[in-house]
């Protein structure tokens, strides 16, 4: 089908989007790729479709669908929204997202590129042609282009040659897409997404989440928005989750199972109102969490798929816990859960042993630690257990846990670090109590240097005011003028421990404190540990150190990290936001590290307009590929970077800031 008849079918209502449907994603990289491959004539995949009655299905958008058989866009709703906006200059009737991404797209008459709109490049050039403006005008308006070509001599010679890529780019209205089309009275939404996910080799495949949503939405048209309103409130409030995982929620409270097929021959008010007690619930074990536990934020909110089985077993006690003790038992539960990962294997067949274990409420908390135990054998802390490295340990979170929980102190005023402490100089960072340049000077390797050991947490100002001296010099200092806050994050006091050069005995004597702490913080949410359904296990024989799964990627040395903090700070002298320096890729669902990117934008140099983009030095292949699984384009030069930035980027800041201004 004709690129130029399937815009016309949009217009018409004889095709559509479901309402069932993601919003539009794409940045102006990819809209400038498709555009570039259509002009080249190479393949940019297939369209798949569903031919159903237009009085059984609901659309996106305000536009009325035609009568009868209409055809609703299951896959290349990207492809064809970008054609649409640049070939008719706005954004179809269906259309959620950013259009500015497809807005203002220019293709060069000589080299034969596109690119987005830069006056300092463009203006007054006339090689650069709009190409909406081209595509609106059709062959029609050829002549102005060859009047316009013919003023300037030295394209005289080269004004065929010209003429022949304007008609190029106006052919790609009548480039043929081949469209894959589902029929009949026996595909329902399910069948038709089951379809496609067997029949798409590339991108995202519709999960059984999206399933599920598919079917909800199919008689609920507004539970998508009112799902991402909820989402979008948490985000607000530090919380980042998706659908399927709001999706999990709900499934547990309405039916009790892990499984979304549960969800499919619920009706619509079930639906519903599982919903809003999902997000009550939910609501109330955020709060148990960050209150009593001190885990406030996404980045330390582990094991979240521990959270669909206390919504529901809070939802049986009718929305909310009043008894402190039955409170601290299940986020013991909690604790005990996410450290250990009992949710990164088989997710649904843990969620529905766990979903069983507390169908008999008064007694759902001893059954889950049974459970627990049963599982995992002893659930008590080792000092090994904090040779873990990396902030996507599982025991970052647990050291931020203690910090926030136990009488930790701010080193810089001696405050308890426990409360909300007000201000944006008072939010509590990460810090590296050895600093990580010097460790790197000595020969120390990265999983050394970032250690969950020589992690602490303090406030932004102090973190700035001791910035990279080594302990032997500002201990000293913050001992004398705050005592005790130095013990109070499990610092060892043996002064000897404080030098660099006893830098690992400093990791192993903090790392049993912490154990200390973490167990002796375990002990008082059990409360009557004699209650436990399996006992203690006598002290084993001491085994060997746990080993951490390699995670790849990260800074080498400390010339690396100081070429990267250079580059970070030179972009940042742009006006640009400065990078993330070593930042982790996370598994969406259980939180667990993949790699750890040397220096990263994750919502791009310019959020909204561009891709995430990361430089990654002397990385071994494994690192490349996982950046690219997760859309970052990524640079392994720092030459190539900073042509990125000069010659892309700047010049999309510029024009952004003129579009704000106007």
């Amino acid at each position: 089908m004709k690129v130029s008849t399937i815009l016309d079918h949009i217009d018409s209502g004889y095709m559509a989007l479901p309402k069932f449907q993601r919003g539009y994603v794409w940045n102006r990289d990819q809209v400038r790729g498709l555009l570039d491959s259509l002009y080249h004539g190479h393949p940019v995949g297939s369209l798949l479709v569903w031919a159903t009655q237009a009085d059984e299905v609901s659309s996106r958008g305000e536009q009325e669908l035609a009568t009868g058989v209409v055809r609703l866009l299951l896959d290349g709703q990207q492809r064809i929204t970008s054609l649409y906006g640049i070939i008719r200059g706005a954004p179809p009737a269906f259309f959620d997202g950013n259009a500015r991404a497809f807005t203002d797209l220019f293709f060069n008459l000589e080299t034969e590129e596109f690119r987005f709109y830069q006056p300092s490049r463009m203006k007054d050039d006339p090689r650069w042609i709009d190409v909406s403006k081209l595509m609106q005008e059709g062959h029609s308006g050829l002549g102005a282009y060859i009047t316009r070509l013919a003023a300037v001599p030295e394209f005289l010679s080269q004004q065929g040659e010209y003429i022949g890529r304007l008609n190029n780019i106006l052919g790609v209205r009548d480039i043929d897409l081949h469209v894959e089309e589902v029929t009949g009275t026996d595909k329902t939404i399910d069948v038709v997404v089951d379809i496609f996910n067997r029949v798409n080799s590339g991108g995202t495949k519709l999960s059984q989440g999206d399933l599920a949503l598919a079917k909800i939405c199919g008689s609920w048209p507004e539970g998508r928005e009112q799902m991402q309103s909820i989402l979008s409130r948490w985000h607000r409030s530090g919380y980042d989750f998706n659908l399927d995982w709001l999706l999990r929620n709900v499934n547990a409270i309405v039916t009790g199972e892990a499984r979304f097929s549960y969800l499919h021959d619920q009706p619509t008010s079930a639906i519903q109102d599982g919903l809003a007690q999902a997000e009550k619930c939910i609501d109330h074990t955020l709060n148990l969490i960050g209150g009593r536990l001190g885990l406030d934020h996404d980045r330390v909110l582990f094991g979240r798929y521990a959270l669909p089985i206390m919504a529901r077993y809070v939802n049986a006690r009718g929305g909310h816990l009043a008894d402190p003790i039955e409170r601290d038992r299940l986020l013991y539960w909690y604790f005990q859960s996410a450290m250990w990962g009992r949710f990164s294997g088989s997710t649904e067949t843990v969620l529905d042993q766990d979903l069983e274990a507390i169908e008999d409420t008064d007694a759902g908390v001893d059954r889950l630690l049974e459970q627990l135990r049963l599982w995992h054998g002893s659930l008590r802390i080792e000092p090994a257990h904090f040779r873990g490295w990396s902030l996507g340990a599982r025991f970052y979170p647990v050291l931020y846990a203690l910090t926030r929980v136990g009488e930790a102190q701010d080193w810089g005023t001696g405050l308890p670090l426990k409360s909300n402490l007000l201000g944006s100089m008072n939010r509590l960072e990460v810090h590296h109590i050895f600093p990580k340049a010097l460790l790197y000077r000595q020969e120390f390797h990265r999983s050394e240097v970032n250690a969950v050991a020589n992690f602490c947490f303090l406030t932004k100002d102090t973190n700035l005011q001791i910035s990279d001296q080594p302990p032997s010099e500002y201990f000293p200092a913050i001992e004398a003028q705050h005592p005790g806050a130095l013990a109070s994050q499990w610092i060892p006091m043996d002064r000897e421990l404080w030098k660099t050069e006893n830098y690992t005995r400093f990791l192993e004597e903090r790392q049993h404190l912490l154990a200390k702490a973490a167990n002796a913080l375990l002990d008082e949410l059990l409360h009557d540990a004699a209650t436990l359904p399996v006992p203690e296990p006598a002290p084993a024989p001491a085994e060997p150190a746990p080993q951490e799964e390699v995670v790849p990627g990260g800074i080498e040395g400390a010339v690396e990290e100081a070429v990267l903090t250079a580059l970070s700070e030179w972009v940042g002298g742009f006006g640009l936001p400065q990078g993330h320096v070593e930042h982790e890729l996370s598994h969406k669902d259980t939180g667990d590290p993949l790699a750890i990117l040397d220096l990263a934008w994750p919502n791009g140099l310019q959020e909204g307009f561009s891709e995430p983009v990361a430089l990654l030095l002397d990385e071994e292949q494994a690192t490349l590929q996982i950046a690219n699984d997760h859309g970052f384009r990524h640079f392994t030069d720092v030459e190539a970077f900073k042509r990125y930035v000069e010659n892309e980027v700047l010049a999309l800041a510029s024009e952004v800031e003129a579009a704000g201004g106007a």
